[in-house]
């Protein structure tokens, strides 16, 4: 046995689907202990948005080291951190006209979402919250009433209480969706808060996820996110986007919302936001919602965290200029014709997705499974998600390499077909 199987804990996940060693890795490749490479189209469940060991950020984080500059700081003020604000409000927030004030909380982005429901309750003075049919916002038992899946919800041990979930609006929706997702289930959502008999009262904040990664890269349609801003306003609610793993360049754009005449009260950042894979996670506000917080009533030990936010300041250089999103929406292109050809060949696929971040319904966990296997065993890192794991998630760095690209698609593409064919 190995030390792992000795004294990990049994909670471990993900090294059961990869069973190897890692030792080394760079950019979109992972390499075992033995020398075998991995094309990674996982990507740290969007950590690594610009891939591993990022040269800049490497680089930027050995010379603040060499200097001796501060790693821990609570929320005292550092060089580090101012450098990361001016950074992100001059190149993210004044170009979009956003006001919003930065929180930086624990290191997660289940700590991001947990702040960000004690504000919307502090702000509206209710105690409900409206979260979505197949959500994922984090593990912590705020975030986790507000996730959907019930194998995680079902280790908390004590009632979720005060989260309603409500179907989600999906562009497409999903094969054998039951769930009555679509523009109609919100006007019915809006009669009942209107109807004074109805039992049911406006919540604190409607929390939701532009596409649901987890919950098998469902994507909203822009028209069903514009009805829910406009309901959240009409009945005094809150609208809070959980951007924490499609966030920071993965659609095309920094945000998920971008272009959508979308306009969050809170927003919740996390994963990709410090580059390097250095935890961070960061809240922003509007600043009248912001100043409700008293000083020190949500706080966490590493929320600052120095070589995050040097590292993080080198992400922000990827959105001075339009290179890397450019970059990023010719390689969306390519993985969908990849994928688009795919599924026409192998019937019953339904594909979903934005940016570079995809999923493939392939109907069944079992099917799933075995794409999964197969895949690692070809030296290609894939997740499955989604209701049942019947989804293939696709989410590779930004910064991918196009030799490994089509590498990696060519690998998934005769996989599946293998897996489809032996059915």
């Amino acid at each position: 046995m190995s030390i792992f199987d000795q004294r990990e804990s049994d909670i471990r996940g993900y090294c059961r689907t990869y069973p190897v060693v890692f030792d080394t890795a760079y950019n979109a490749r992972q390499t075992d202990e033995s020398g075998k490479q991995y094309i990674d189209f996982f990507a740290g469940a969007g950590v690594l948005n610009f891939g591993h060991n990022n040269a800049n950020m490497k680089q930027a984080m050995i010379d603040y080291l060499q200097r001796d500059g501060v790693t821990h700081s609570l929320d005292m003020h550092t060089t580090a951190k101012r450098e990361f604000i001016d950074a992100f409000v001059s190149t993210i927030l004044e170009p979009r006209n956003m006001p919003h004030k930065l929180q930086f909380i624990g290191p997660t982005g289940t700590n991001a979402v947990e702040a960000a429901l004690k504000l919307a309750r502090r702000a509206t003075g209710r105690q409900e919250v409206v979260a979505f049919t197949r959500g994922f916002h984090g593990m912590t038992l705020g975030s986790l009433a507000c996730t959907a899946n019930q194998y995680f919800r079902g280790a908390a041990g004590v009632p979720l209480n005060h989260v309603s979930h409500q179907p989600y609006g999906c562009e497409t929706p999903c094969q054998g969706c039951t769930l009555g997702c679509g523009l109609d289930s919100l006007e019915k959502l809006r009669a009942n808060y209107l109807d004074g008999s109805s039992g049911l009262t406006p919540p604190a904040a409607f929390i939701v996820e532009v596409i649901q990664a987890e919950g098998g890269v469902n994507v909203a349609s822009h028209q069903w996110l514009q009805a829910l801003q406009t309901l959240a306003k009409d009945v005094g609610a809150l609208l809070i986007v959980d951007d924490i793993q499609v966030g920071c360049g993965r659609t095309g754009t920094y945000f998920s919302f971008d272009d959508m005449g979308l306009d969050p009260d809170i927003i919740c950042l996390a994963k990709g936001l410090g580059g390097m894979g250095t935890p961070i996670a960061m809240n922003l506000i509007k600043p009248e919602i912001d100043k409700l917080w008293s000083p020190g009533e949500h706080t966490g030990t590493f929320r600052g965290q120095g070589l995050s936010f040097v590292a993080g300041r080198e992400a922000i250089r990827y959105f001075e200029d339009d290179k890397l999103m450019d970059e990023v929406r010719a390689k969306a292109k390519e993985m969908r014709a990849t994928l688009s050809g795919l599924i026409t060949h192998c019937q019953g696929i339904q594909l979903r997705g934005r940016g570079m971040i995809f999923g493939l319904d392939v109907g069944c966990g079992e099917k799933a499974k075995a794409i999964v296997e197969q895949c690692f065993q070809q030296g290609l890192l894939v997740s499955a998600c989604g209701s049942g794991g019947r989804v293939i998630k696709l989410i590779p760095p930004l910064t991918i390499d196009d030799d490994d690209l089509k590498q990696g698609l060519s690998t998934l593409s005769n996989v599946i077909t293998d897996v489809w064919e032996a059915a």
